[in-house]
């Protein structure tokens, strides 16, 4: 038990050390954009026919500590980012917690909807893939997931949309409908928001879903064939207690550890869909200030609050697969 708890506290550690060096990057990213945001603030003003002078620069860099040494601002950044505090948006002059607000927790629930999805697909499709001798079922099944890994996402969702508009005459864009989308939530908004995700969700998880079966369809195969799965067929396991007892357990073992390399990959197609799609969530915000506006402040904590979920994710997969594994359970153990 000291060993697990030892094991546990070592990755915890890794994992705040990955957090405190993604932090210097994304603020070292954020620095070396030309300009800082003082200056971009003010000259977002005078596109808006307001006239701006060096002193008001100096002034408003004071204002907002960018006078102070960089390694003082990234501490203090830091700081403020693990509570949860990413100061004013460059642009907009808002408060970023209160601007992100539910947006990135639509983004967070939409992405792991779609993994979910993916996986609960995935997972029988693939056992099937590999086990079944019937080659009509195999062909089928490799070709949708051939067809999956080949057609983009964002192709996906313009066809969809376009079916939806001319047979329906909606194109089901955005995360609610007009009398919903600035209302409080209530139990109408909440059956408004999921008659509409599941677009988003089911794009998202297209391609994740394909990814995920020739996965689980590869480290099915690989297991059944090894000698244990023998032994415990010829000792009179068979049928399905056979594939779930023996190679299923092994070979499925290896996808928690994937949850959070698909999480990020799913996350990282969002901001284009949330662009087709018309969708008001931190993916259509991440796009609007790296594309558009150059709010770094923005980017950064959406890029941090993402990263810090992705790593928090790989933790408790961690932990979930010393508890899930006993080859990984013994060898830290003993």
């Amino acid at each position: 038990m000291y060993k697990f708890a030892q094991f546990t506290m070592v990755r915890a550690g890794m994992a705040l050390f990955t957090m405190i060096f993604v932090s210097f990057i994304v603020f070292s990213l954020m620095e070396l954009v030309p300009g800082d945001c003082a200056e971009r603030y003010l000259a977002f003003k005078n596109t808006q026919g307001s006239p701006i002078s060096i002193a008001e620069i100096d002034s408003e860099r004071a204002r907002l500590g960018l006078d102070r040494p960089y390694v003082v601002r990234w501490v203090d950044w830091i700081y403020n980012a693990f509570q949860g505090k990413f100061g004013d948006s460059c642009i907009l002059r808002v408060d970023i917690s209160q601007l992100l607000g539910q947006k990135f927790w639509l983004s967070l629930g939409i992405t792991l909807a779609a993994l979910l999805l993916a996986y609960s697909i995935a997972i029988p499709v693939g056992i099937i893939s590999a086990t079944s001798n019937n080659p009509y079922l195999n062909n089928s099944l490799r070709l949708v997931s051939y067809l999956g890994l080949a057609l983009p996402n964002f192709l996906l969702a313009l066809m969809i949309m376009l079916f939806s508009t001319m047979v329906f005459g909606e194109s089901l864009t955005g995360l609610f409908s007009k009398e919903f989308r600035d209302a409080a939530w209530s139990f109408d908004k909440l059956m408004n928001f999921l008659s509409r995700a599941w677009l988003p969700v089911i794009i998202l998880g297209w391609s994740a879903t394909a990814f995920a079966i020739q996965t689980v369809r590869a480290l099915m195969s690989d297991e059944i064939g090894k000698l244990y799965v023998t032994a415990a067929a010829a000792r009179g396991v068979s049928g399905s207690r056979l594939l779930l007892r023996y190679p299923a357990k092994h070979a499925l073992t290896p996808i928690i550890n994937s949850l959070g390399f698909d999480m990020n990959r799913i996350f990282n197609e969002l901001p284009i869909i949330a662009l087709i799609l018309t969708l008001t969530e931190a993916g259509s915000l991440l796009i609007e200030a790296l594309a558009r506006s150059n709010d770094q402040q923005l980017a950064g904590a959406i890029i941090f609050l993402l990263t810090a979920t992705i790593v928090t994710i790989n933790f408790l997969t961690d932990i979930a697969l010393a508890l899930t594994d006993p080859r990984i359970r013994r060898s830290i153990i003993g």
